[in-house]
């Protein structure tokens, strides 16, 4: 077997991202919109444009790429510190159970003290017991001080 990889995304990798982005949707039963084409472009943009709304780490196994952890900066955290969020965290339902999780678990907590993070911080659906327990079985604890809130916005029309 290959050896496991886990690198940060360059631009040459959106098609790569694209195709785990659908892959996502479709896991959580939502709709892909668009052709790969406008995806990548669009992606591209998102992620390496003026303003960057993520960061992607990328697990590789040999060439194949198998995962993704999508993240970003908040601030403020810990009294003046920052935090890393990480917004998603996939791996292929064929490399499930590799060690794939794990591995990107552990580059974000390298990522998040390089950039002088005090903590790295994340939701998961009530009904993904399973990540629930991968979470746990890392060490985190789940916590109960806040509410997760979501209003959509409506693009301005130009």
């Amino acid at each position: 077997m290959s050896e496991l990889t886990v690198t940060r995304a360059e631009s040459a990798d959106v098609p790569c991202i694209a195709e785990l982005v659908t892959a996502i949707e479709q896991y959580y039963g939502g709709a892909v919109e668009g052709d790969l084409p406008d995806r990548v472009g669009q992606l591209r943009d998102m992620l390496f444009g003026d303003h960057p709304a993520a960061s992607i780490l990328l697990a590789r196994i040999g060439d194949d790429v198998v995962g993704m952890a999508s993240f970003s900066l908040l601030w403020p955290a810990a009294g003046d510190s920052h935090s890393l969020y990480l917004k998603e965290l996939f791996v292929r339902e064929a490399n499930r159970r590799d060690g794939v999780a794990r591995a990107l678990m552990a580059q974000l907590h390298e990522v998040a003290a390089q950039l002088g993070c005090s903590r790295i911080e994340w939701t998961t659906d009530r009904d993904n017991p399973d990540a629930q327990k991968f979470y746990e079985a890392l060490g985190a604890t789940p916590q109960d001080t806040k509410i997760f809130y979501r209003q959509a916005v409506t693009p301005n029309a130009a």
